[in-house]
């Protein structure tokens, strides 16, 4: 008989259909126990809706406003970058406008070249036209024939970085006298950086601030310049004072008034000898600089310290702007004019000028805004 084949026990089945009713019994308890729901979908992000026009346009406006301010930072912050520390950044001359004759001494302004650190100050000169203004390797100026012409300087250090003075020579005149003194002007006017200071004009080697001369550290006169004592301006004008101060019992003389340019170098060198040039810069100037050599200034009574606070000094503060005149060197402006206070140095300006500089509280640097500082050696 064929043996018979052996089946799985009925037993097993069993054991195997319980064991995943258990499983599934465990699962749907977990699910109740914990109040899971269905996971919902995450939905697809997707476009927000276009903006308006003026919307956009603004957004645009704002972002392209952003990007140029960035872009001009990064612009500025690269050049900053591409100076070594120390470059010369900028010149500033003393003037920029010139009137020579011929036969004129040389007139050489002053280079004040920026930042005042720079390693390197050296400077280039050069003439549009030497037949017209020839200068030399120092900056000085020689009229040579009549024209105009335009004289530059360039900071070696860095050759993009220039300034210029328009230089005009005319034939040298029959005659010369001082100009009448100018009024202050009563319009305003705003300068452009094309017209940079034409309210300095430098005419014959004299420099004028607005019609008015200037002399100091930075703006010197010619040595023939000769006016052959106060002019007459001036010379009345401190008559008229003294006769003033006299009727009201306080004399006033002159000490010292006009002073030639080689009076004043022997001046100057003398206080140089006994007091060492640093301490003699603050109260004598150096010849060509002088403001003495104008014919407009006065030393009244006694030229030293013991004069300051006396009633003839307090008389001449309180009332020397009624006759023209000005305290050239007030308290507490040594670092614009150079000089310490002197309350017996009076300077001739004419009585609207006086008026309108006294006024101000300002001394006569600040006023017209100019420098006084001499050249480097």
């Amino acid at each position: 008989m064929p043996k018979k084949k052996k089946r799985p026990a009925r037993g097993l089945y069993i054991l195997l259909l319980i064991a995943v009713l258990a499983i599934l019994a465990v699962g749907i308890a977990l699910a109740l126990r914990s109040g899971s729901k269905v996971p919902v979908p995450v939905p697809v992000a997707t476009a927000p809706p276009a903006m308006t026009t003026a919307t956009t346009t603004a957004v645009r406006a704002e972002t392209t406003t952003a990007t140029t301010t960035a872009a001009e930072a990064a612009t500025e912050a690269e050049t900053e970058k591409s100076l070594p520390p120390g470059m010369v950044s900028g010149i500033r001359l003393s003037f920029y406008h010139a009137t020579m004759y011929l036969g004129d001494p040389s007139i050489m302004p002053l280079v004040l070249m920026e930042p005042e650190d720079a390693f390197d100050k050296s400077e280039h000169w050069e003439s549009s036209d030497a037949s017209i203004a020839a200068v030399d390797e120092s900056g000085n100026i020689t009229a040579v024939g009549e024209g105009r012409c335009v004289i530059r300087v360039t900071a070696l250090s860095n050759p993009e970085v220039y300034a210029e003075v328009i230089v005009t020579v005319e034939p040298a005149p029959e005659y010369r006298t001082t100009p009448a003194m100018s009024t202050p002007s009563r319009e305003t006017t705003t300068m452009t950086v094309d017209e940079m200071r034409k309210d300095i004009n430098v005419i014959g080697g004299i420099s004028y601030v607005q019609g008015v001369m200037i002399v100091n550290k930075t703006y010197p006169l010619p040595a023939s310049y000769n006016p052959g004592g106060l002019i007459p301006e001036a010379a009345q004008a401190f008559s008229d004072l003294r006769a003033a101060a006299s009727a009201e019992g306080i004399y006033l003389f002159s000490h010292s008034d006009y002073r030639s340019h080689w009076s004043q170098v022997s001046i100057y060198g003398n206080y140089c000898n006994k007091y060492g040039q640093e301490a003699a810069d603050r109260f004598s100037a150096r010849a060509g600089y002088s403001e003495h050599q104008t014919g407009m200034t006065v030393d009244v009574n006694w030229p030293g310290d013991a004069f300051n606070g006396t009633a003839e000094a307090n008389w001449l503060e309180e009332n020397c702007a009624k006759f023209g005149f000005i305290i050239r060197y007030p308290r507490d402006k040594e670092a614009y004019t150079g000089y310490k206070y002197e309350s017996w140095h009076i300077r001739y300006v004419g009585k609207e000028w006086a008026a309108v500089i006294t006024a101000s509280g300002l001394s006569m640097e600040e006023f017209f805004d100019v420098t006084s500082v001499y050249p480097e050696n």
